[in-house]
């Protein structure tokens, strides 16, 4: 049986953050990426 979920979507996203944003490996790895798009970006233009 599934569980009724009452939380709304921008409730569940700011939960969501809260977490990664507490979780080192997590933002060194959002970081990397993010890095990686950047580099991306430039070789593009």
């Amino acid at each position: 049986m599934r569980r009724i979920n009452n939380k709304s979507f921008e409730e569940l996203v700011e939960e969501n953050k809260k977490q990664l944003l507490s979780d080192p490996d997590a933002l060194k790895k959002i970081e990397k990426d993010l890095d990686n798009k950047q580099v991306d970006y430039s070789k593009k233009n």
